[in-house]
């Protein structure tokens, strides 16, 4: 990595960001590309974050990358935002304009979708369901992701069915595909017929609990789909790929969301490669 006086510099902000790839990730691309440059991890407790973001465009950092808990903290800080990032009411990319103007992203959706089309094809799920569990910020970017992609029926599994009922009525005039909600009761209901069942939630992280969830519902040839990405392999996929369902990992996503980000930030377009795959994932190693 070359860095000199005249760097360009960004951030990742999270609490907490230890766990953070996006430093590993940029990196490479700065090294790949021979960009004087880099991304540093900033942990920044809720109640700092927006004096965090004032100082961070005095210093003049080109933007920053937003992981937990601040997506939603973030968006609230726009002056503008994407498509996306009004749907989800979150935001996972803010880019730093003069005059002070915060410009906001969420590439969870575009990153998601270009994962899901690099590993499946880009009509896999072209008028089919999919199962979303979860309904925070990164649920309902997965909807706009999957939407994209065609799918016809969302249906939303969460622990609070009132959030999930308010996802769904926020959303469903937004988007093509049927949003339809479901208890965890229900969840045999929920799984029929799915060609994807994608864990937004933050359950299988590295010291969290796996998500219980039954697979015996679900087709032969569903497709099981974890955005957490640290254990590489969940409790969720190991379970998953014993049943010989067809696994995906959340790297693909992380690695996707990325390109934007870098872009804003760096000013040139990174590549998502094989190589790059193996340099994340020999940094998840225990």
């Amino acid at each position: 990595m070359r860095l000199s006086g005249a760097a360009r510099l960004a951030g990742v902000i999270g609490w907490p960001v230890a766990q953070a790839l996006s430093p590993r990730l940029h990196g490479y691309w700065l090294e790949e590309l021979g960009i004087d440059g880099a991304l540093v991890p900033l942990a920044v407790r809720a109640e700092d974050f927006s004096r965090v973001i004032d100082a961070l465009m005095l210093a003049g950092f080109k933007g920053v990358s937003v992981t937990i808990p601040h997506k939603q903290a973030a968006f609230a800080l726009c002056h503008d935002c994407d498509r996306a990032a009004q749907a989800a009411g979150a935001v996972n990319l803010l880019i730093f304009h003069d005059g002070g103007r915060i410009e906001g992203r969420n590439t969870d959706a575009s990153g998601l979708a270009a994962s899901l089309r690099e590993s499946l094809g880009a009509d896999a799920l072209r008028g089919k369901t999919a199962v979303i569990l979860g309904a925070g910020g990164a649920a309902r970017a997965a909807v706009v992701g999957l939407d994209a992609m065609g799918t016809t029926t969302l249906h939303i599994v969460n622990r609070s069915r009132a959030r999930a009922d308010e996802l769904a009525a926020s959303l469903a005039s937004q988007i093509r595909a049927k949003i339809v909600v479901f208890d965890r009761k229900d969840w045999s209901k929920a799984a029929k017929d799915a060609a994807l069942v994608l864990n937004t939630t933050s359950a299988g992280m590295a010291h969290t609990p796996s998500l219980d969830i039954a697979l015996d519902p679900l087709p032969k040839a569903t497709v099981i789909c974890d955005i957490v990405y640290n254990p590489l392999e969940t409790e969720l996929l190991k379970r998953a790929r014993a049943a010989r369902l067809t696994t995906l990992d959340g790297l693909g996503m992380l690695m996707h969301q990325g390109v934007p980000a870098f872009e804003a930030f760096f000013g040139a377009t990174p590549k998502v490669s094989p190589a790059l795959r193996r340099c994340l994932e020999e940094a998840l190693r225990p």
